[in-house]
């Protein structure tokens, strides 16, 4: 699953997250247990993966260094859009407690938010002193940075009418400020459209300048399958795209949590950078 779809999937989350939060308190942990299995492997890969590169970057010449950048750009591209779906998962659920009392759920979603933050923070880092980046993959990198948090804050700040999530916004005032201009839209005439629009120009803002093939796509599937599991059936049944994911979900009901464990624990696929690897407002 490209990491695009992680972004189509958080606006989603956003959209339908209301129902779920207001929903009779029966949550299954069983879904969340899930997505926090699937995202703490691929935090873990994303970890080996800078570490390996930071290390060959300091050590091979500049070459053999840019033969390795299409596969770092893709992951330095999921750790920046995927803490969308982080910041916004987390929300919801910590929402979601807060009407039905309980706070197991939220940990979770707090603890790979945090791994995610550091994740974010070794980006960062890299883009800046780190060898192996030159200035205009660092700038576009930097483009996309400030294009996710516009929209991590539209998201969260769609939210925020149920609970103070600020907390969960890369800006808070900006969260705040969305939130107003969303209300407004939405009570004006046509209001009802204005939703629909603005995941257009989501996908739209997404669509191209990532990298063809996303690092990490097993793992992007399982957590998306994941979170998609804690909603009804029917609430997705006719949304495209999420349609083929909840019947992957259901395929994968009893799924090998033991396999997912032993990547956390092992050495996962992408775990060096052997030959291996290598074989509007809110747009841009």
């Amino acid at each position: 699953m490209h990491a695009r779809e992680l972004v189509e999937l958080a606006s989603i989350l956003s959209a339908q997250g209301p129902m779920l939060i207001r929903s009779a308190p029966q949550l299954s942990n069983h879904g969340v247990q899930q997505y926090w299995t699937a995202s703490k492997c691929r935090l873990d890969r994303w970890a080996r993966n800078l570490k390996s590169f930071a290390a060959d970057a300091s050590q091979l010449d500049a070459t053999a260094v840019r033969v390795q950048w299409p596969f770092v750009r893709g992951v330095l591209e999921e750790i920046l859009t995927g803490e969308v779906l982080t910041r916004v998962w987390t929300a919801v659920l910590c929402l979601y407690e807060r009407h039905h009392g309980g706070n197991e759920l939220e940990s979770l979603a707090r603890s790979i938010m945090i791994g995610h933050m550091e994740a974010r923070h070794r980006v960062l880092m890299l883009l800046v002193h780190g060898p192996g980046v030159d200035a205009e993959d660092a700038l576009k990198l930097n483009h996309l940075r400030r294009r996710t948090e516009r929209w991590t804050d539209l998201l969260v700040g769609h939210l925020a009418r149920y609970g103070d999530v600020s907390e969960f916004a890369s800006d808070a005032d900006r969260a705040v400020e969305f939130s107003r201009d969303l209300e407004f839209q939405t009570d004006q005439e046509g209001g009802r459209h204005a939703w629909p629009l603005l995941q257009a120009s989501l996908r739209a803002a997404f669509q191209h300048g990532l990298a063809p093939v996303s690092p990490n796509e097993d793992l992007n599937a399982k957590i998306a399958s994941a979170i998609l599991s804690c909603f009804p059936s029917d609430l997705f049944d006719s949304i495209g795209l999420f349609r083929s994911l909840w019947l992957h979900r259901m395929s994968n009901v009893t799924s090998d949590v033991e396999g997912m464990i032993e990547t956390l624990v092992g050495v996962g696929p992408m775990g060096s950078f052997g030959v291996e690897e290598r074989s509007s407002r809110f747009g841009r």
